[in-house]
């Protein structure tokens, strides 16, 4: 039977998010900026990434803890090689019930159809604009929005549910929400507005950046009439808005101004090996050493339930409080994934 594990604020453990690579082909603004990202940035030699058995063997030991959900990040988890079948081989594992994954989309096209067929079952895809323009900045990289629509059709052609994340910047592309809310309307997939964050030690948690999950919705509701829904389940970090007279729903991630952290049932697994228990953390925990010096599996489950049993983090919570100031070092985004 499997131990139900619980944290310092009686939090439970359901949710597991793997880095597989911390390397991205994209240079975004609010996550790998290319002026600290550059042609000479030491990323992870590839003996220092987990590798698929070693990774398949932790998720094991933390289904034994009650993890029933998988998700595969990075970097862009499509950047490393031969993704499906470690899709495969967590798949086989009978107590995980969920596996999704988050990528920018443009790699989807020529790989939906194998991830798909290896075990995927959702995948959330990061489009912060329409404007090919406007794209081409934000990423720093020569893709255009196309290619990205396109990954998004492929991965539902495959069997893929689909859900889109844009993260919302004040005078940058809020102005468009509710295009974007327009252009997805319809589509069967899933919207997801997300509050500009802090998200490592490249920006300073500025309100004066953020546009409010009050203010979004405001202006979608302006436009086309909404009402809020409940959640899906405990632990969900999205709130949900219906259009008026419909099924169709889009979500607003509110980390700035209604954090979630007492529902949060996640932990994080970085590329190289720690596992760490906030996104917002500074440090982790060493799980490749044990791994890799002949533990056993009992010994490294014992590691985990002392690290979540003592786990405190509200990080969020505690920022919130302190807007506009910078709390210390924290962990890139780009190495432990969203």
């Amino acid at each position: 039977m499997e131990k139900k594990l619980t944290d310092a604020l009686g939090r439970p453990l359901h949710d597991l998010r793997i880095s597989v690579t911390d390397r991205c082909n994209f240079r975004c603004r609010y996550c790998m900026p290319e002026e600290m990202y550059g042609p000479d940035y030491p990323f992870l030699p590839r003996e220092k990434l987990l590798t698929f058995e070693e990774i398949t063997r932790l998720v094991r030991i933390f289904s034994s803890l009650g993890v029933t959900k998988i998700r595969i990040t990075g970097g862009e988890p499509l950047l490393r090689k031969d993704l499906p079948q470690l899709i495969r081989m967590i798949a086989s594992i009978p107590s995980v019930k969920d596996i999704a994954l988050t990528t920018n989309g443009v790699l989807l096209k020529k790989q939906a159809t194998l991830l798909k067929k290896a075990g995927l079952e959702r995948i959330n895809v990061s489009l912060d604009t329409l404007n090919n323009d406007l794209f081409t900045r934000l990423n720093s990289r020569k893709y255009r929005v196309e290619q990205v629509l396109e990954g998004i059709e492929a991965a539902a052609r495959a069997g893929l549910r689909v859900k889109i994340n844009m993260v919302v910047m004040k005078g940058v592309n809020d102005g468009e929400i509710v295009s974007i809310a327009r252009h997805f309307r319809g589509s069967g997939h899933i919207l997801r507005f997300i509050e500009f964050m802090d998200v490592g030690n490249s920006n300073g948690w500025n309100l004066k950046q953020v546009i409010s999950m009050e203010e979004i919705v405001s202006r979608i509701h302006h436009e086309m009439p909404v009402e809020p829904m409940k959640p899906n389940y405990f632990g969900e970090v999205a709130s949900r808005f219906r259009y008026q007279g419909s099924d169709e729903e889009f979500g607003v991630i509110s980390s700035i101004t209604a954090p979630f952290c007492s529902s949060c049932t996640r932990a994080r697994l970085s590329s190289d090996g720690y596992l760490y228990t906030c996104l917002f953390a500074s440090t982790g925990t060493n799980l490749v050493d044990p791994l890799r010096s002949g533990a056993s599996d009992e010994s490294i489950k014992q590691l985990i339930e002392e690290i979540w049993q003592q786990r405190t983090d509200r990080y969020s919570e505690d920022r919130s409080l302190q807007t506009g100031k910078q709390k210390g070092e924290k962990i890139e985004m780009s190495y432990i994934g969203g």
